[in-house]
């Protein structure tokens, strides 16, 4: 599980990273704890820690921009906290809005999160051939929401102020 978000020295997102490669990167002066579970902290021998839940690196890390955040299933499904685009229960699947024999691309725009009960149903037609609207109209996020994302609503809920939330 990616439950520790880590910010560049400029204090923007990053990526998402385990907690055993935070607390790695907080050994070795890689990076400092910039906000920690309130009551958790990890022991060994002859150190104790907070558990991280916000790291900032040390060093200033060059990222190439990226104007869009990359496709995947599993962003699909984060985006749409695993709630069926048709009926609203846990979604386990990814539904092509637009199914792939007529055309339909892998994309944002194109895919929602969907039970096994309804993409079967909707099967290979449109929404509006099934007669199943979608009770929400999918969206891109921008990378970094979409990063943000990755942590759960506890995730992100909990996170300071100063950092954007994401959008949806």
């Amino acid at each position: 599980m990616r439950d520790t978000l880590v910010l560049n020295a400029s204090f923007e997102p990053l990526s998402t990273v385990t907690l055993n490669r935070a607390v790695v990167l907080v050994l070795q002066d890689k990076a400092v704890v910039e906000q920690a579970h309130p009551a958790l902290r990890v022991r060994a021998a002859a150190v104790e820690l907070p558990v991280p839940r916000v790291i900032r690196l040390c060093r200033y890390v060059r990222v190439p921009f990226r104007r869009r955040a990359p496709w995947s299933r599993r962003g699909v499904l984060v985006r749409d906290q695993h709630r069926c685009a048709y009926c609203g229960r846990r979604a386990t699947t990814v539904d092509h809005v637009v199914p792939r024999s007529q055309g339909g691309a892998d994309s944002w725009m194109n895919t929602v999160a969907s039970c096994a009960v309804d993409n079967h149903r909707k099967a290979d037609r449109t929404p509006e051939q099934a007669g199943m609207p979608l009770l929400r109209q999918p969206f891109e996020p921008t990378p970094a929401d979409a990063m943000l994302l990755t942590l759960g609503r506890d995730g992100y809920e909990a996170l300071p102020d100063w950092l954007a939330q994401p959008a949806a």
